[in-house]
């Protein structure tokens, strides 16, 4: 049986896997699970699949769990503080770490797995984002299998051959021309532009196909999820920007593709439930049930594509600016992001104001060295932080 821990339990894609987990009891053993502010869930979740541990940031939540679990005659040991959820992802009995931990609270439990070699299954995006070269090196180094759970890059690593997926190094003599990352364009696709002001939470965050946590929704409607996507391609497949594109494909369908120098071109297709791309990432290289529904191409009757309005998405050019200042621009990017996105949530700063306040901190911080280590990557991130949260006070004003 494959151990497996799940960091993010309490969100969509810790929910996802678990589900996908509890279909198949005779593969794999629940060790571990963390969560952050929803205690009641994974209160609910060690009883249903009672892990040796369970995990959470701070000593309150930690007390509140304790006090669940005892009175529910669950056995689960809670650990927590800042060091607990590396602890259960770098775990001698782990086999497998779901990083499901949204923005950059999910580097240090992810790259603790990676320093350990383990099965990485990933679907936090910021930590590779933010400290790329390092996570990746880590990975090589103590010969970590990482697995892509974004739909997307899922789908391009299916496309690929055999002998090339997981190894980057491998993708120049596999004839792979470009990479064509889908996007569903997102709730505001066809949004009048004079009409983005008055854009509120609660609409950025109705996705048309995907169920996604509110910060993903977001970044799904400035299209910054897809600018993230096509930073982690870069670092996942070892392509240049330059040849990896960004196809808006409102239905959902076609995942992604890869575009081979004889022209043929390969694509992932399935429905829009994040169970198929972590069912793949669990059993690989087997397949195994997912409990998605079979796709009925002739009642969805067409597939449509097209190219995103840079006028509308301009999060898309940013992404791209910042990988090409180096690695110090996503980096910037993505801490500023979060930032952003937290204050719109927020109700203190308005929708484009997002997209404006991380091209202000591209522009002041993109450019910096790039960071050598972890520590490095943790203060640039940290100085991201501060410079956006004080240009959204002076907004706010």
């Amino acid at each position: 049986m494959l151990s497996l821990t799940v960091l993010g339990a309490t969100g969509s894609i810790g929910a996802s896997t678990l589900d996908v987990v509890a279909r198949h009891p005779d593969r794999y053993r629940v060790f571990a699970l963390s969560g952050n502010r929803r205690v009641d869930d994974l209160a609910a979740l060690c009883v249903r699949f009672a892990p040796r541990y369970a995990a959470v940031p701070d000593a309150e939540p930690a007390r509140r769990l304790r006090a669940l679990l005892r009175a529910a005659g669950c056995t689960t040991e809670v650990l927590d503080g800042p060091d607990s959820l590396a602890q259960i992802s770098a775990a001698p009995e782990v086999d497998a770490v779901m990083a499901a931990i949204v923005g950059a609270a999910g580097l240090a439990p992810t790259l603790a797995a990676a320093r350990r070699g383990k099965r990485i299954l990933l679907a936090n995006k910021e930590a590779l984002v933010m400290a790329g070269p390092v996570f990746v090196a880590a990975a090589r180094d103590a010969g970590a299998v990482v697995l892509p759970i974004d739909s997307e890059h899922n789908a391009i690593f299916q496309c690929l051959p055999a002998d090339v997926q997981g190894d980057a190094r491998a993708m120049p003599a596999a004839g792979v021309r470009r990479i064509l990352l889908t996007a569903s364009g997102g709730p505001f696709r066809t949004r009048p532009l004079a009409q983005m002001h008055t854009v509120t939470p609660d609409e950025a965050c109705a996705h048309p196909n995907w169920s996604m946590g509110r910060k993903i929704s977001v970044d799904s409607a400035t299209m910054m999820n897809k600018g993230l996507e096509l930073i982690e391609a870069h670092l996942l497949f070892g392509l240049p920007q330059e040849r990896i594109e960004i196809v808006v494909h409102p239905q959902s369908v076609i995942h992604s593709m890869v575009e081979y120098l004889d022209g043929s071109v390969l694509a992932q297709l399935g429905n829009p439930d994040m169970r198929t791309p972590i069912a793949h990432a669990l059993a690989y290289p087997e397949r195994i049930a997912s409990g998605v529904g079979a796709l009925d191409l002739p009642a969805l009757g067409r597939l449509d594509f097209e190219p995103p309005d840079p006028v509308r998405f301009p999060c898309l050019r940013l992404a791209r600016e910042a990988l090409a200042a180096g690695a110090a621009g996503p980096c910037v990017l993505n801490a500023a992001n979060e930032v952003a996105v937290e204050a719109f949530l927020a109700g203190r700063i308005a929708f484009p104001d997002i997209a404006a306040t991380d091209e202000a901190v591209l522009a002041a911080l993109g450019h910096r060295p790039s960071p050598a280590d972890v520590a490095g990557v943790l203060a640039l991130d940290a100085e991201a932080r501060s410079l956006a949260q004080s240009r959204i006070e002076r907004c706010a004003r």
